[in-house]
């Protein structure tokens, strides 16, 4: 645990070892914090989440689109 003033919440995320002693006030706080981030960072991981599916979509499709295109594209200019 870092030596600030007790009443600024300072955490320490690593007891290397030793017995943690957070007093359970902190503790308390701690877990606050964390819910209420994670209520925050919930709808951006979600939309995050979406935007990557969209993307690995659109890649794997990418390259199939490509070749089709080209192989539709060189039996055009050959017919002609």
């Amino acid at each position: 645990m870092s030596s600030f003033s007790s009443l600024v919440p300072s955490w320490d995320t690593s007891s290397l070892g030793h017995p943690d002693r957070t007093p359970r006030a902190e503790r308390l706080m701690l877990g606050q914090h964390l819910a209420h981030c994670g209520a925050l960072r919930g709808p951006l991981r979600a939309a995050w989440t979406g935007l990557s599916r969209c993307h690995r979509l659109l890649a794997e499709r990418a390259l199939t689109g490509t070749l089709l295109i080209a192989l539709v594209a060189g039996t055009a200019w050959l017919m002609l």
